[in-house]
């Protein structure tokens, strides 16, 4: 058995109390999909009957008021374990309690987070998530609301499910607090990139947590603290936590995940289908539906005017709505553009933010055929709806993507996708098939840059035979994709957490 099955719960199970502690939850902030998930998922739980909170970093950006915020712990002490007459830093607790909301607590600190204008991305980061997880922990002690479960995710809280089982394993509050540690990517594991790690500094995961203040805290990996003391480990979807399994996708923790098999489960993300409707979005130019997809063309003529490109119904329109970065597959793009853009009819608009060399790759594209490809360079929340809504095909040949949003989201919108079989693009985008004339989207297997032209060529030419483009538009509007199924997946798991924590 690869991964571990997830057992039914039984009819009338007790309401949990559930805790996500993330470095990023929308709508509060978001850098990436992690934002959504956790408060897409905690929703969703919610509606299942469960008491459901989350609690974040109170950063500078998060708007004082839009969200009008309580004190919960107005001086919390957060122990440092740096030796010395005052080992503390001194945080707050603050609470947003709205109707129709999920009760959201924030550990405050001038210092760490309301004086930094971004989620990530600083040379003290490490500092200001060992203050993150140890403020969590400390502020649960004297809570009057204690979880039954904390999930945490990803590297920035991996060392949550590490104090609690050295730290805080004879605390009799914390102590009996079960633990689910969620990976979304792999590849981020903590400070460092550990493959150019020496071996004599590699971290085990069995020294002590140092001070805060120690430099060895940043050479520490703490993904792996986090997969190695928590209960349960998820990854966002069944075919990625397959591939974890592995030397090629484990990121040089295969052999860990060997071992922890029976403890890992993947369970699918899901998407806010009412926020991703076509029919009602205001970002939407023109609404339209399944039965009535013959308006998503004036979205496409509103796109290309807004892009600088030329309207045209016939021609192929594709977008790239991700992150700049190796994983999403640019360097098969960098080997085969001219050769696309040169012989298909094709035109493409990226929006997105990364790396200087993805952007330089796409930009000089965009010189040399400036008539069929347009950019934009930033994060933006409100331009994906618009471009899904007026695109014919996202294109995401992955390197890996353990789960990935932009498909499904895309897929509402009846923009097909064209991807690579990988993680949750495996999971979710069924490959086109003529013969049986079924598939929500193009699919090919082998990282390369001809199987990757062969897609874009293969999905051009279905777009030209309009009664199959609507057909396979039409299956991919319809298909379910919202987190009410993996919600009670993960509840399920939850149940089997406590169940094992008794027995």
């Amino acid at each position: 058995m690869l991964i571990s099955s997830i057992k039914r719960i039984v009819p009338n199970s007790r309401k949990l109390k559930i805790l996500f502690v993330a470095s990023e939850a929308a709508p509060f902030a978001k850098a990436g999909g992690l934002g959504d998930v956790v408060y897409s998922l905690s929703l969703a739980l919610e509606k299942l009957g469960q008491d459901v909170r989350i609690m974040m970093p109170y950063y500078q950006t998060i708007s004082r008021e839009k969200y009008k915020v309580s004190n919960e712990v107005p001086r919390l002490k957060v122990p440092t374990d740096q030796p010395g007459d005052n080992p503390f830093l001194i945080c707050a607790v603050k609470k947003y309690q709205e109707k129709k909301a999920i009760l959201t607590y924030f550990l405050e600190n001038m210092e760490y987070y309301e004086k930094r204008a971004n989620v990530y991305g600083y040379g003290d980061d490490h500092i200001r998530w060992i203050l993150f997880c140890r403020g969590v922990l400390e502020f649960l002690k004297i809570s009057s609301w204690q979880p039954d479960i904390i999930m945490a995710s990803d590297w920035q809280t991996g060392l949550i499910s590490n104090y609690l089982k050295t730290r805080y394993d004879k605390d009799p509050v914390l102590s009996k607090i079960a633990t689910v540690f969620a990976i979304h990517n792999l590849q981020y594991q903590g400070m460092c990139d550990f493959k150019f790690v020496a071996e004599t500094e590699k971290d085990s995961g069995q020294e002590p947590i140092p001070d805060f203040f120690n430099p060895r805290l940043a050479k520490l990996n703490w993904l792996l603290r986090g997969v190695l003391y928590s209960d349960i480990i998820t990854t966002v979807s069944p075919v990625y936590a397959k591939e974890i399994l592995t030397p090629k996708l484990g990121e040089g923790l295969d052999r860990l995940f060997q071992e922890k098999r029976e403890r890992i489960y993947g369970i699918l993300n899901g998407i806010n289908q009412e926020d991703n409707d076509p029919k009602v979005s205001s970002s939407v130019p023109f609404p339209y539906s399944p039965q009535d997809i013959i308006k998503k063309e004036k979205n496409k003529q509103h796109l290309q005017e807004r892009f600088g490109l030329s309207s045209d119904p016939n021609v192929f329109l594709i977008c790239m709505v991700t992150r700049l970065v190796e994983q999403k597959g640019f360097d098969l793009l960098e080997k085969i553009g001219k050769s696309i853009f040169q012989n298909l009819p094709i035109q493409l608009i990226v929006v997105g933010d990364g790396e200087s060399r993805y952007k330089e790759l796409i930009s000089s594209l965009a010189n040399e055929f400036p008539e069929k490809i347009k950019y934009f360079f930033e994060f933006s929340s409100t331009l994906p709806p618009l471009v899904f809504s007026g695109a014919d095909a996202l294109l995401m040949p992955s390197k890996f993507e353990p789960c990935g949003i932009a498909q499904m989201q895309a897929m509402r919108y009846g923009c097909i996708p064209i991807v690579r079989k990988t993680g949750g693009l495996a999971s979710t985008v069924e490959d086109f098939n003529p013969q049986k004339n079924s598939g929500n989207g193009f699919v090919f297997d082998h990282y390369d840059s001809m199987a990757l032209y062969t897609a874009l060529v293969r999905a051009n030419t279905v777009f030209g035979i309009k009664k199959l483009w609507q057909k396979i538009i039409q299956r991919a509007m319809n298909k379910d994709f919202s987190w009410k199924n993996s919600a009670k997946e993960y509840l399920n798991v939850f149940h089997q957490i406590l169940q094992n924590k008794k027995n």
